[in-house]
């Protein structure tokens, strides 16, 4: 009998041992819960008032797991992944042809076909020469007629004397002008360019006086007798770019005047420095 009460008495406290572990692993485990919860918000609301550390965590997220998938991907050979950049959209110059207003879309289509070049990129080049043409006070359809005329809309042309790009630019000539944009091989970044390429034929149509002594200017033509017809088919080509943008039906092959070879460029600009007034700069383009 008196075992049976000890061996009860045993079970009770057991029983009460045990409730009041579970019971203070119940209040533990809650408070911890608790203190983890209050800190993550607390480490949300911290970086909710700091965008750029929420950011710079989600890039060492995101690089740790991309990391990881290219070493995988590298092990199993698939060279493709371990070799992606997902920076390469945001470097290529190019822009949806429906983010275009009626008219840029209405002349990117047209050039598009025209120099059997691709829609995107012509339509982000259609689009920076309406927004620097807008600040430089030039037509949009002058710069993108000039693009055309000296390089095809080739990012990568170079002439015989070394002018570059698409707005064929004397990259040595104007290296002041691409300090801007980290040195002289922005050249071949097509809005880069350009905008240099503007920056230069507002100076020459400053300079000249007009429009059509400006271009002459700008080939390098201004002290000779003959541009070769530069400034026709540039005005040409701009005549057709202009009734495109009107909403006018213009073919793409539409003949233009052919251009007879200026005289050699340095030929051109020791002329133009010949005879150029004292303290009167001579532009340089070709």
């Amino acid at each position: 009998m008196t075992a049976l009460v000890m061996l009860r008495a045993v079970r009770a406290s057991v029983a009460v041992f045990v409730r009041d572990v579970v019971s203070g692993l119940i209040q533990v485990s809650h408070s911890t819960l608790a203190l983890l919860g209050l800190t993550v918000v607390a480490v949300l609301a911290f970086a909710g008032s700091h965008p750029e550390l929420r950011h710079e965590a989600e890039r060492a997220a995101f690089g740790w797991l991309q990391s990881r998938y290219e070493a995988r991907a590298e092990r199993e050979g698939n060279l493709l992944v371990s070799l992606a950049d997902p920076q390469g959209v945001a470097r290529a110059t190019a822009t949806d042809p429906k983010e275009l207003d009626r008219q840029q879309a209405a002349v990117a289509k047209w050039l598009s076909r025209r120099y059997r070049v691709a829609p995107e990129p012509v339509s982000r080049l259609v689009q920076e020469a309406w927004q620097v043409g807008r600040q430089a006070g030039l037509e949009p359809t002058l710069i993108l007629a000039i693009m055309a005329v000296e390089s095809s809309f080739n990012p990568f042309a170079q002439s015989a004397v070394g002018a570059q790009g698409l707005m064929q630019v004397m990259t040595r000539v104007h290296d002041d002008k691409y300090e801007r944009f980290g040195g002289t091989l922005a050249a071949f970044d097509p809005v880069t360019n350009l905008r240099v390429g503007v920056q230069v034929l507002k100076e020459c149509i400053q300079r000249a006086g007009g429009l059509e002594a400006g271009l002459r200017y700008y080939v390098g033509a201004a002290n000779l007798e003959d541009d070769g017809g530069y400034a026709g088919k540039v005005l040409a080509e701009q005549a057709y770019l202009r009734q495109v943008a009107s909403g006018r039906g213009v073919p793409f092959n539409a003949p233009m005047p052919v251009v007879a070879p200026v005289r050699s460029a340095p030929v051109a600009a020791a002329e133009q420095a010949a005879t150029a007034p004292a303290g009167d700069a001579v532009i340089a383009v070709r």
